[in-house]
């Protein structure tokens, strides 16, 4: 997972108790609004990261069976096996590329 910084905007503060992997009660009553803010933000990144790594693993994994069929000989019609060669060879370079992009910007 990629680093996360909790704290002020322009990222200079030390991470907070959820970014310790500390349990933090939603309701302290001492938690102002920005640091709520704060928190709710780091915690979306975080969902969002792993929702692009899972997409990520998604793609690699259809690569691997559209691999299957473009080698899947005579069973399979030849614009099939074309078509899922072409997948096959391009869905882990935009996997690569996605996961390169989330985590420069991540």
């Amino acid at each position: 997972m990629t680093e996360s910084k909790s704290g002020s905007a322009d990222g200079d503060s030390e991470p907070g108790p959820a970014d310790r992997g500390e349990v933090v009660s939603l309701a302290q009553a001492s938690n102002s609004p920005a640091e709520r803010i704060r928190r709710l933000q780091w915690e979306a990144r975080v969902l969002a990261n792993e929702q692009v790594e899972a997409l990520a693993a998604d793609l690699e994994a259809l690569a691997a069976r559209a691999l299957e069929i473009a080698e899947g000989g005579e069973a399979y019609p030849p614009g099939t096996r074309e078509l899922a060669s072409r997948i096959a060879e391009e869905l882990p370079e935009r996997a690569k590329i996605l996961l390169t992009i989330q985590h420069r910007n991540g």
